[in-house]
């Protein structure tokens, strides 16, 4: 199969990985699981969708199955196929047939990604229905009750060709996830580090300058997740302009104007 997935399950409270709430994003997604409602992510690469998902799945004890979509992804990719196996034809479930079997989070990352005949096998998971057919093997499983579809994408890399129709849209409980507050993403960065919560601070305050080129030199914003590997490489003792190159500069623009742009940024900050 072609598709990217995981599964895991986290059973103490101490393996959770680690999470920031900035808002009741985490009460929010328990009433939605609770109340067996799927849920749309929406927001900016590197803002914390994917650890958010992977905190609460840890937190309600249920394995979760990630799915990076991609421009191959098929309905099949997700349901399932028919597979040579020892000499003999046998069935194998994809990642969304087995979340729902087993009762689970399937988590669809950047779905808009995927083929058009994906959203077609989702729409009937995200009604009052919750039922998967699978085509292929004449079987109409019933979610049960502790079966959640989840999906995100990030609005910034939208187009006419790419976009979740409103009859797909309006079927999910959607919440928008931004980068967080300075104080908050301050303390991300040193958890996830171990550099000095104010020495994140002046990268932080960086980041800030940096996301205000998104739409004229860069098409996307520096990212937490960024961040947190520039703090990374300065902690174990790199010097910051070099770190800064590594994780702010080359990883956003290819164009040697933008990359120059943002290193005098990076200067003016850090000397």
């Amino acid at each position: 199969m072609s598709h990217s997935v995981s599964a895991s399950v986290t059973r103490s409270e101490q393996e959770l990985p680690f999470y920031q709430p900035v808002g009741n994003e985490c009460e929010l997604f328990e009433r939605a699981y609770q109340q067996r409602l799927p849920l749309l992510l929406k927001g900016p690469t590197g803002c914390g969708k994917t650890r958010f998902i992977s905190h609460m799945a840890a937190k309600l004890g249920k394995p979760l199955f990630t799915v990076s979509c991609h421009d191959d992804l098929t309905a099949a990719d997700l349901t399932g196929r028919y597979l040579l196996q020892g000499g003999e034809t046998r069935w194998v479930d994809g990642p969304l047939t087995r979340a729902v079997r087993e009762g689970g989070i399937c988590y669809l990352d950047e779905v808009v990604e995927a083929r058009k005949d994906v959203t077609v096998v989702l729409h009937p998971l995200t009604d009052d229905r919750r039922l998967l057919p699978l085509e292929r093997t004449g079987e109409l499983i019933e979610a049960p009750d502790d079966f959640m579809l989840v999906v995100s994408y990030n609005p910034g890399y939208q187009h006419i060709l790419k976009s979740l129709k409103p009859s797909t849209r309006q079927r999910f409980v959607a919440m928008s996830f931004d980068f967080p507050p300075p104080r908050e993403e301050c303390e991300i960065v040193s958890r996830e580090s171990g550099l000095a919560y104010d020495r994140c601070a002046a990268l932080v305050n960086l980041a800030a300058s940096l996301r205000a080129m998104k739409g004229q030199d860069l098409e996307e914003g520096v990212s937490t997740r960024l961040l947190i590997y520039c703090a990374t490489l300065i902690h174990t003792g790199m010097p910051i302009l070099e770190a800064a190159r590594a994780t702010l500069v080359e990883p956003l623009s290819d164009d040697l104007d933008v990359q120059q742009g943002l290193m005098e940024a990076i200067k003016a900050t850090f000397g």
